[in-house]
C-alpha cells in the first residue's frame, strides 16, 4: 500500500499546507516521461521518510487549477512545503538521494 498523498484543489489545505511535516509535491503527468520515471523514486520515498515527512502526487492534467496557483508550466515540477509555506521547488527529474538531501535540508532547518 502507498502511503503517497493525492491531494485536489479541495483537499490540499488540509493534506499538504496544515501538514505538520514537511511534504513534498510532485506536479507530473502520465504522458510526461521524466514525470514517469521519478514515480517510483517518489512512491520508495513516501515509504523511507514515512514520519519526517510526506509525499504528495498532483497530476496537472487533474488539477490544472493547483498547478495554475504554483506557477507550473514544466513538469515534473517539484516543492517542498513545510509550515504554510514553499520552502524549496524546483523543475525535472532528480535522483533519489538529491531528493532525499532537499527534504532533510528542510526538516533539519
Amino acid at each position: 500500500m502507498s502511503n503517497v498523498l493525492h491531494p485536489t484543489a479541495a483537499s490540499f489545505q488540509e493534506e499538504v499546507v496544515n501538514s505538520p511535516v514537511p511534504v513534498l509535491v510532485d506536479f507530473w503527468a502520465p504522458w510526461c516521461p521524466p514525470c514517469r520515471m521519478l514515480k517510483p523514486i517518489v512512491e520508495s520515498l513516501a515509504e523511507d521518510m514515512a514520519g519526517s515527512a510526506k509525499i504528495a502526487t498532483i497530476n496537472v492534467d487533474d488539477e490544472p487549477e493547483l498547478a495554475a496557483k504554483f506557477g507550473v508550466r514544466s513538469i515534473p515540477a517539484l516543492m517542498i512545503m513545510h509550515k504554510g509555506q514553499v520552502a524549496d521547488q524546483w523543475v525535472g527529474y532528480s535522483p533519489k538521494q538529491d531528493l532525499v538531501n532537499r527534504l532533510n535540508a528542510v526538516i533539519d532547518s
